[in-house]
């Protein structure tokens, strides 16, 4: 059964405890950690507060900056992302997201060389933990300050390259659904996701940064695409992320509320979801 999460860089203010109890209350059935509350919190305590209140993690966010566009040294991105995949598999989380880092003034080839071979030392650690690394294409239009790699066809040509089993892609609805799905239905390049994240806008992204708005009030076509996913066979998580002018402001109690329910609606009466 599929089951649907909330990641919690939606409910921006709130710390990860008061995150774990809203979303179980909501209903949902896993979250997406924001690593910066888990480290606020505490790694162990997190874990184990998460695991009391019944919900799966469908994701931590995130490892990556190799190309040091974030000012860390090639070995220290690395270093932090074997960190992360440990951090991933004493939370079970399903899936490690990776932001590849933007050029940073490299040629566009040396910094597909610096990621690729980050990628290979640390996805060889996530198989052994059984942990799946996921790189997050993003829109040309908010990328520019976390990654190079802005298409599902570059992200997949990146995963070939790699060529591990412990590395996939997250397709995020926000970055690369405003002109349709890529071309996904093929089995074999279904396999290559690792993660569906719902979002929605009402523009295109435009100046840097992301802005969201709440499921189903935006132009994105969720209501075809999350069935037609179904349909080729898409069984993992789906994860809502929210984050914009138009919801940051908003009562996060009821952004909870209304986000399961639109979500749920996408997937019909007839289809199981947890």
């Amino acid at each position: 059964m599929a089951a649907l999460s909330m990641n919690e860089i939606t409910t921006f203010r709130w710390s990860l405890e008061e995150d774990v109890q809203h979303y179980a209350a909501a209903g949902f059935a896993a979250l997406g950690v924001w690593r910066h509350k888990l480290s606020d919190f505490g790694e162990e305590k997190g874990a184990e507060l998460i695991r009391d209140h019944g919900l799966q993690v469908s994701s931590l966010a995130w490892a990556g900056g190799f190309t040091g566009s974030d000012g860390r040294s090639h070995r220290e991105s690395i270093e932090d992302a074997l960190e992360a995949v440990r951090t991933a598999a004493e939370l079970h989380a399903s899936t490690l997201l990776v932001h590849t880092g933007a050029r940073a003034g490299h040629t566009h080839n040396h910094a597909r060389r610096l990621v690729k071979a980050a990628l290979s030392e640390v996805a060889q650690l996530a198989g052994e933990h059984g942990v799946t690394l996921a790189i997050e294409p993003m829109h040309a239009g908010c990328a520019a300050d976390w990654t190079f790699v802005t298409s599902w066809a570059e992200a997949l040509d990146l995963v070939t390259e790699v060529d591990s089993p412990a590395l996939k892609i997250v397709l995020d609805t926000y970055h690369l659904c405003h002109a349709g799905l890529p071309a996904v239905d093929h089995p074999e390049v279904l396999e290559q996701i690792a993660i569906i994240q719902l979002g929605d806008a009402k523009l295109p992204p435009d100046g840097g940064e992301q802005n969201r708005c709440r499921l189903g009030a935006g132009c994105i076509p969720l209501a075809e695409i999350v069935p037609r996913l179904v349909r080729c066979g898409y069984r993992g998580f789906w994860e809502i992320e929210l984050l914009g002018e138009d919801v940051e402001t908003t009562d996060y109690v009821e952004l909870l509320v209304e986000s399961r329910r639109v979500a749920l609606e996408y997937f019909g009466a007839e289809r199981q979801i947890a």
